[in-house]
């Protein structure tokens, strides 16, 4: 049921949530919660999904109940996470499947996790969300202007956590070519967002 809500309301609630400023942590998530399912990240682009809930999140931000950033991101994975599951069932031609969605669910907020020891999100100031929202799309643009081995292997270690051994399996290769992948990746990783760091000074 749409819940009407007055103009004054809507002002408000646009003044200190802005969902925009959430759009490169909610692509790395989303984009990392495909990698999980290969077949869908051939048909499902993450960009497309996380536009679409952020349209879905503007037009529902009156009805938003939390009061802080923390809560706000989680509110804006969990309308992710549908979307994601919204997708699945159109490509799969299946019901609505309550399992896949709690599983999409659990590995953004999984991946979420890691995610916030680089990028808190508990931010309460409109400065500090602007820094926060810089870090998250410096690390999107760094992750992927890595060769899409390395950002693969890093994505999938370092904020899906899994293991050395899954991602040698999912992507067909030996334990120690993914080591060296993470190895490279990482330091390549780090060298980018040095570069991006000394652009803003």
């Amino acid at each position: 049921m749409i819940q009407l809500v007055s103009g004054d309301s809507m002002i408000e609630a646009t003044k200190q949530f802005q969902p925009e400023l959430f759009r490169s942590y909610l692509r790395v998530l989303a984009r990392v919660a495909l990698r999980s399912s290969p077949k869908l990240q051939k048909k499902i682009d993450a960009s497309d999904i996380v536009q679409d809930a952020l349209l879905q999140a503007v037009v529902a931000l009156p009805q938003f109940r939390g009061e802080t950033d923390k809560e706000f991101a989680a509110w804006l994975r969990a309308i992710v996470a549908n979307k994601l599951a919204d997708a699945a069932r159109h490509f799969g031609r299946q019901k609505r499947d309550v399992a896949l969605e709690q599983s999409i669910r659990n590995r953004l907020e999984d991946s979420a996790t890691r995610l916030e020891i680089q990028i808190p999100a508990n931010s309460t100031s409109p400065s500090q969300r602007l820094i926060q929202s810089e870090k998250a799309r410096f690390l999107d643009e760094c992750l992927a202007a890595l060769p899409s081995d390395q950002q693969i292997a890093v994505e999938l270690h370092h904020v899906a956590g899994q293991s050395i051994s899954e991602i040698a399996q999912q992507m067909s290769k030996s334990k120690a070519s993914v080591a060296g992948l993470l190895r490279r990746g990482l330091e390549n990783l780090r060298e980018a967002l040095k570069d991006k760091e000394r652009e803003l000074r």
